[in-house]
């Protein structure tokens, strides 16, 4: 798990695409990565919230990384993956249009750049620039707890489950 206030160089990277951008989350936040299950929808639960599907037994929610960051329902395709997330907040798959290369950051990541929504800064490590463009590195744990996702946590707490 990162600290976004540790340094990140040689930070190792699971990176993504969604929407023709590249995303990345810390590798020891990713406990695994798959095609696309079959996904439940949860009546009177959040946008963000695709629903949950069965990982060998256990019930994982599924976030729409997409509506999370406020552009419109990810649509599954032939690529599309899921990205399981495993923080001390929880574990949650995060749907994804494709995966993209392993990579390994040299060097510090710089803070989300000013005109970048607030809530969705606060999604972010950072950025990296690249050789083929910017890597918005999310935390793991900042997913996970998002004000969207949290009334859902926050139900599962009270009626002695694990979302």
């Amino acid at each position: 798990m990162v600290d976004a206030r540790q340094g990140t160089e040689n930070l190792r990277l699971v990176c993504f695409e969604l929407r023709g951008q590249e995303l990345a989350l810390p590798i020891g936040d990713v406990r695994e990565t798959l095609p696309v299950q079959p996904v439940t929808r949860v009546f009177l639960t959040p946008p963000s919230l695709a629903g949950v599907f069965s990982l060998r037994g256990e019930i994982v929610p599924v976030i729409d990384l997409g509506v999370l960051l406020g552009l419109p329902r990810t649509e599954v395709g032939e690529d599309s993956k899921i990205v399981v997330v495993e923080h001390k907040a929880g574990t949650a798959g995060i749907i994804v249009d494709r995966l993209r290369d392993l990579r390994t950051l040299d060097a510090a990541l710089d803070p989300p750049p000013a005109n970048v929504a607030t809530d969705v800064a606060g999604l972010l490590l950072g950025v990296a620039a690249t050789s083929t463009g910017t890597v918005r590195v999310l935390d793991a744990h900042a997913v996970i707890t998002s004000d969207s996702l949290r009334v859902l946590a926050e139900t599962a707490d009270e009626q002695g489950r694990t979302p």
